[in-house]
């Protein structure tokens, strides 16, 4: 309620205000493609190249080409039926000019164009344009060439004949408007893992990728599908038997493909795709899938005597550890939860996934019994190991609650009871934490100083890693459990931020931690609760003038703004050369730190570097190391 004799603006009729045409887009661009950060911008292409793509769902399209120019546009052309360009008898407009400009117009609703895709929302092409500073489309249709040029949604003119041309398709150029994004530079590596990905996806299909700005091309072409995709996720493991399980069904109108190997690790990678679309938050397709497997296992197990009949069945995490798993549907009408389309909704594709995977499963295991025993013999082992990990549970609580209260004895909590504010440093050893703990504002600020080295969970079990004291204690101190049982509402901090030296031993430190929050706490990094500290490498002192540089880019551009005569220079290796009140002022207090936000963008990417750096395997690790060796800046020998 305002206060007396304050100013109230008027609300009237006036005040509600309408946007005409794509100006929603542009004023809410979140709404759409869920930001304006680098994640927003590759959205972009990922939304023209799905058009490209239902081209080829439609059966109607084999080539596609990428182009990332060095003005910062990117062209995307394909070889399918070309986007309508006469008339539209309602609108009297082109039909190219209304998908262009009108949001939910587009041909993703009439099932007689397209029966399945990915497009289904029908803001894809207009909210690519509203985002663009230009967006130049060109379509070969009925032997004619046909072009038309818009700026920032709007056309600069009508639609153009150009000429006579042969066959069909659409070429389609863009630059994002740097007014409405952040970043308009598009990076290589995350349009590369796309296009690859899509090319697994549609085996039917020829992709081709060039970037001008460093003269990379690339073709990607998977004629085995899925099958292929599950044998590259697995490039760096250990598989127990070499060729993937490969299932397919129809069940009414849902397509349903799925991929299965096993791998001697202990984690479960299952990526999962609705009409290419990758559903990163999994949907009703993936609670289908894994209900069929710990069904299907369960039922051969017992036929087969691996599990008598009194005995524990196995659970879903006992079947899927050690699996990897890409399973792809076509669905008719998804129901995605957002725009951005992370989660599938549709209540009747969970039976349909579950029923086709059960039948073609059982047939699989019946006819393979080589395959099939060693995955149940896994799956079984992991059940023993499960049984001894839930003891280790029981054990580490009983001590923990005679031991008083339950947390580590090392932590230093904060004051604060609201895990909003609270913030947990995971700090690298005694010395470093004890500089820490009187560094920190005692009211949202805790440390848990690790001491000793966190143990490699790529290759550990549940069990053994409960034997860990260090990991034990990170555990209890965070407070969500682990696994299974992780319970996000009992976090204790929404913010564990990662604080290792800045040298060799840091970054293996570092590394193991956020191996372990990747596979064991996943919802921690999901969520954006993990983050890692970025302690400055340099101190610059003249006089009384003190600057801290956090790379060596800004040390010699502050040397030259300070003038080189009389600067003294510290290079700080670790966080035990700073005293407290460097610490807090550099790297502990908000407003003046730096602290990176632990996010995933790339699923299959993650897991890869995962299974490299931390995995069984030594090949694929030496080769990574050979391929990155020169990125490196600060290496301590």
């Amino acid at each position: 309620m305002a206060k007396e004799g304050s100013a109230v603006a008027a609300y009237d009729a006036s005040s509600i205000q309408i946007l005409e045409g794509l100006s929603a887009v542009r004023r809410r661009p979140g709404m759409y493609i869920g930001s304006t950060d680098t994640r927003g911008l590759h959205h972009l292409i990922n939304e023209v190249v799905a058009n490209s793509i239902d081209e080829v769902l439609a059966g109607a399209c084999t080539e596609i080409g990428l182009t990332l120019h060095k003005d910062g546009s990117c062209t995307v052309v394909d070889n399918g039926r070309g986007i309508p360009v006469e008339n539209h008898p309602r609108y009297g407009k082109p039909a190219l000019e209304i998908v262009m400009t009108i949001l939910h117009a587009g041909s993703k609703f009439d099932r007689n164009a397209y029966k399945v895709s990915g497009g289904l929302h029908g803001v894809g092409l207009h909210v690519v344009n509203a985002l663009s500073e230009w967006f130049d489309v060109k379509v070969k249709r009925n032997g004619h060439l046909y072009q038309q040029r818009y700026a920032q949604g709007a056309p600069e003119g009508p639609l153009k004949e150009l000429g006579e041309a042969e066959g069909t398709g659409t070429e389609q150029t863009f630059k994002p408007d740097p007014t409405v994004f952040e970043t308009v530079v598009f990076d290589r590596e995350t349009v590369e893992r796309r296009l690859k990905e899509l090319s697994f996806l549609n085996p039917q299909v020829t992709i081709r990728f060039t970037d001008e700005r460093d003269g990379t091309q690339q073709t990607f072409y998977h004629a085995g599908g899925i099958t292929e995709f599950v044998t590259d996720l697995n490039t760096a493991k250990n598989v127990l038997f070499p060729t993937p399980i490969f299932l397919h069904a129809k069940r009414d109108t849902t397509d349903i493909e799925v991929a299965i190997q096993y791998n001697d690790g202990y984690n479960d990678t299952t990526l999962a795709f609705v009409n290419d679309i990758n559903t990163v938050d999994g949907g009703t397709h993936v609670v289908g899938l894994r209900a069929a497997l710990t069904r299907t296992l369960n039922d051969y197990a017992r036929s087969h005597n691996f599990v008598k009949g009194d005995k524990e069945a196995l659970t879903g995490e006992d079947v899927r550890e050690g699996l990897t798993c890409v399973l792809s549907v076509k669905v008719l009408e998804p129901q995605f939860e957002g725009q951005t389309k992370a989660r599938l909704g549709n209540s009747e594709v969970k039976g349909q996934v579950e029923s086709a995977v059960n039948e073609k499963l059982s047939e699989y295991l019946e006819e393979h019994p080589g395959p099939a025993q060693t995955l149940i013999s896994k799956a079984v082992q992991a059940s023993q190991a499960r049984e001894a990990a839930r003891k280790a549970r029981e054990l580490t609580r009983r001590k923990g609650l005679l031991e008083g209260g339950g947390l580590p004895g090392k932590l230093a909590d904060c004051h604060s009871r609201d895990p909003a504010i609270c913030e947990l440093f995971l700090v690298e050893g005694d010395s470093a934490g004890g500089t820490a703990k009187q560094g920190r504002d005692r009211e949202f600020q805790a440390i848990l100083p690790l001491r000793g080295k966190i143990l490699n969970v790529e290759k550990a079990r549940l069990d053994r890693m409960l034997q860990n004291e260090a990991i034990r204690s990170l555990i209890t101190a965070i407070g969500t459990g682990i696994g299974d049982e992780l319970d996000l509402t009992k976090l204790r901090y929404h913010k564990i931020i990662l604080m290792t030296d800045a040298d060799v031993d840091g970054s293996h430190i570092r590394t193991l931690l956020l191996t372990l929050f990747y596979r064991k706490m996943p919802a921690l990094v999901k969520e954006g609760h993990i983050y890692i500290a970025l302690p400055p490498l340099y101190r610059l002192q003249k006089g009384s003038k003190i600057v801290y540089c956090f790379a060596d880019a800004e040390r010699d551009k502050a040397l030259k703004e300070m003038g080189q005569k009389g600067v003294t220079i510290q290079r700080y290796k670790g966080l035990g050369e700073m005293n407290a009140e460097q610490l807090r002022d550099t790297t502990m207090r908000p407003g003046h730190r730096v602290l990176l936000k632990v996010t995933v963008e790339d699923t299959a990417k993650a897991e890869n570097l995962f299974s490299i750096l931390m995995g069984e395997e030594v090949e694929p690790r030496r080769l990574y190391i050979q391929e990155h060796a020169v990125e490196v800046t600060n290496l301590d020998i």
